[in-house]
């Protein structure tokens, strides 16, 4: 079984527990290899409430570290779900483990206010 493939698998077995509503949207982040992506899901509608990537102008401070890069991004996150009046989202880590730039994210996102 390859790389990809196993993460698919992990990925589809937290979707079948983690849902994203109204009331408490699902924080879906993606990493590739230089850059990582937050969105902030209602599955119900299928609708995305808030965006942020390393890519953004906010974001991408040119050569750097990429930890730092998703410090920010959990940063911003939480602020455009603050301004969207979101204070509660299910954590989905998309199938990557739960260390290095996606815990990066999480903590950056729970030290400016967001719940999980």
């Amino acid at each position: 079984m390859s790389k990809l493939n196993a993460r698919l698998k992990r990925k589809a077995r937290i979707r079948r527990k983690i849902s994203g509503t109204l009331e408490r949207p699902r924080l879906s982040i993606y990493k590739s290899l230089n850059h990582i992506y937050a969105q902030v899901i209602d599955d119900t509608r299928g609708h995305t409430l808030a965006y942020v990537s390393s890519r953004d102008k906010g974001v991408a401070g040119g050569e750097g570290d990429k930890k730092e890069a998703a410090k920010r991004v959990g940063q911003l996150i939480a602020e455009r779900c603050k301004a969207a009046q979101i204070e509660a989202v299910a954590f989905d880590r998309n199938g990557f483990p739960y260390h290095g730039r996606v815990a990066a994210v999480a903590e950056a996102a729970r030290e400016a206010g967001l719940k999980f």
